[in-house]
């Protein structure tokens, strides 16, 4: 099929707007899929992504079409994940694109992450085809979602399609409006290979799978290719299109978006955003727009069973082949025993992770508190990155601590603007910009500390607002804040897994908070027990365990030696378990319940 008439367009929406049920509906109007493979969120493949209705990995498929001309059509889906975790892979699939359908729901309007998707498909240049989605529900109001676009996303209001994927009203419209609109794919013909990789799967049998866009040249078996980041050289052994399952195919031409297998071993060979080219004829400069993927959020994972730490290693070397942005590297915790410290693009993609480990390798996990990494300039002028409390040097030498910062769009009903500016406020956030959307919503720019956001921030935008605030966020530059390591002591003795890097004016709460938790789950010991938060040297909060007096052999009313000796033994045995942390033994249950509480 000429490249005239093939057509790559992506589906972008907020969370829950209809682009998985929209994307079902085009594949069976295309007749892509027959009524025996037919079932909901058939691209989301996951188990996870069905239970939670969000789409994890990317799917592209694609879909032949007879328009209304009676030309037949090659188009190309590239569906793409919804979450700001995954940012850069839903820039790399809409880079493989030339157009975009965005989808707002007609019953909840625009909501934050519209908003960035569509800023995101904007600086792809795509063009944008608007569908205004669910128009069958009773509180749809196609009146307001018109207004909402031309207020708050510049587009005219007479170019959006009324549809409702659920009932299957104005597909259509939607297949005919991408041939109408949507440009044809550009070829360079200066007969250079160059194809753009914007996901990758591993597969078992067939090693690295990678997803890719050619923009122009020819791909086909036995092609010897160069991946022009790391400059290593693989024989193509298959190429081919999803339709929505793997097709072979002879080759793959400008305009062509499917899948290709190398003699590669793992994903993290298959770099997202990557540029493939022939190994004979490079081309002289790859396709714009690659980076490297540096994990955002820190996190240590630890097996509740020290004895499953071998099992632990090699299910994360699994998933690691599988998802090339997660890392992780050994480390030993005096409380926790042997674990490992992993690196996330951010806590959506922390639960994935986590999540995976539990089901598909049945692994039982402790997951530390998370944290971010921060830049630390020493007196000498040296320049650190630390993600773990336990590298941050001595606080003479330190000259100054930078953290990580977000650039916070948060959409929200004009009732809640004040309790939203307290919670802001709170976690030590300003806010740039305030806009007026329409009679009843209000957009909040706010730049914050990420590591500020990491865990509830979320929650309590969604309880404050009463479900009906929306936000997303885009990484921002470090900024220097008064940041100090707080150390947790229980009998004199500091334990590594409690401690964390804190702003100075939230220590003593947080310090206070985790001693009063602690001195809950720590059982008594036959001693006091005095649990300190302490911040370099100076304590701010303490708690203190009062001692457990308790004479065992005053049960015994006569009868055997024995019976005494048994019960001494046994008292015995427990003062030896005392002894596994200084001489207080803090129960592995301790550790969870404490770790959950904080990352409430």
């Amino acid at each position: 099929m000429p490249t005239e008439r093939t057509r790559n367009f992506s589906i972008i929406a907020h969370i829950d707007h209809g682009k998985t049920t929209l994307s079902d509906r085009l594949l069976e109007f295309t007749q892509t899929i027959s009524e025996r493979q037919k079932q909901d969120q058939l691209l989301d493949s996951m188990d996870l992504e069905r239970e939670r209705g969000i789409t994890i990995k990317s799917h592209p498929v694609t879909m032949r079409y007879r328009a209304k001309d009676g030309q037949d059509y090659k188009l190309n889906l590239l569906d793409t994940p919804g979450h700001v975790d995954f940012s850069y892979e839903v820039s790399r699939s809409l880079a493989a694109c030339e157009g975009a359908i965005l989808i707002v729901d007609a019953a909840q309007g625009v909501e934050a992450q519209t908003v960035a998707n569509l800023h995101l498909a904007a600086q792809q240049d795509l063009t944008i085809v608007p569908v205004i989605n669910k128009i069958d529900l009773p509180s749809a109001d196609l009146e307001m979602a018109h207004k909402q676009l031309e207020d708050i996303l510049a587009i005219p209001a007479e170019e959006a399609i009324p549809a409702s994927a659920k009932m299957g009203i104005g597909i259509e419209e939607i297949l005919e409006a991408i041939v109408a609109r949507v440009p044809p794919p550009a070829d360079k013909e200066d007969g250079y290979l160059r194809a753009s990789v914007f996901d990758s799967v591993f597969d078992s049998f067939r090693g690295v799978v990678s997803y890719l866009r050619v923009f122009s040249g020819s791909i086909r078996r036995g092609t010897s290719i160069r991946m022009m980041s790391t400059n290593k050289t693989y024989e193509v052994k298959e190429v081919g299109v999803f339709t929505p399952k793997m097709e072979k195919r002879d080759e793959l031409v400008p305009g062509d978006v499917g899948y290709l297998i190398a003699n590669m071993k793992s994903s993290a060979e298959v770099k997202i955003g990557d540029t493939v080219t022939e190994a004979r004829n490079p081309a002289p400069e790859p396709l714009p727009g690659f980076k490297e993927i540096q994990p955002m959020v820190f996190s240590g994972i630890y097996p509740v069973s020290t004895d499953d730490f071998e099992q632990l290693k090699l299910a994360m070397g699994k998933l690691q082949i599988n998802d090339a942005a997660f890392q992780f590297q050994a480390e030993s915790s005096a409380a926790l025993g042997f674990g490992f410290r992993c690196g996330f693009l951010g806590l959506l993609h922390m639960e994935i992770i986590q999540e995976r480990l539990r089901r598909e390798f049945d692994m039982d996990v402790i997951s530390t508190y998370p944290s971010v990494i921060f830049e630390v300039e020493k007196t000498n002028g040296e320049q650190l990155l630390v993600d773990n409390p336990t590298f941050l040097p001595d606080p003479a030498e330190i000259q100054e601590i930078r953290e990580p910062t977000v650039r916070a769009f948060i959409l929200t009903p004009n009732d809640f603007i004040g309790d939203l500016f307290q919670l802001i406020m709170e976690k030590r956030g300003q806010v740039e910009n305030t806009e007026t959307l329409d009679v009843g919503r209000v957009m909040l720019t706010a730049t914050m500390p990420l590591n500020e956001i990491l865990v509830d921030f979320n929650d309590r935008l969604k309880s404050i607002t009463r479900g009906y605030g929306s936000m997303d966020y885009e990484h921002g530059p470090y900024q220097a804040a008064k940041l100090v390591k707080m150390d947790i002591r229980i009998n004199e003795e500091p334990v590594d897994a409690f401690s964390t890097i804190v702003h100075r004016d939230k220590a003593t709460s947080y310090g206070r908070r985790l001693c009063e938790k602690l001195k809950e789950v720590i059982p008594q010991q036959l001693f006091k027990v005095p649990i300190q938060a302490a911040v370099g040297g100076s304590i701010i909060a303490r708690e203190t365990i009062s001692a457990m007096r308790k004479n065992v052999t005053a049960k015994c009313y006569g009868g055997d030696v024995t019976r005494k000796r048994k019960l001494l033994e046994k008292q015995k045995e427990g003062k030896k378990r005392m002894k596994a942390i200084g001489k207080v033994s803090i129960p592995q249950e301790a550790f969870i319940q404490v770790l959950k509480s904080s990352s409430d």
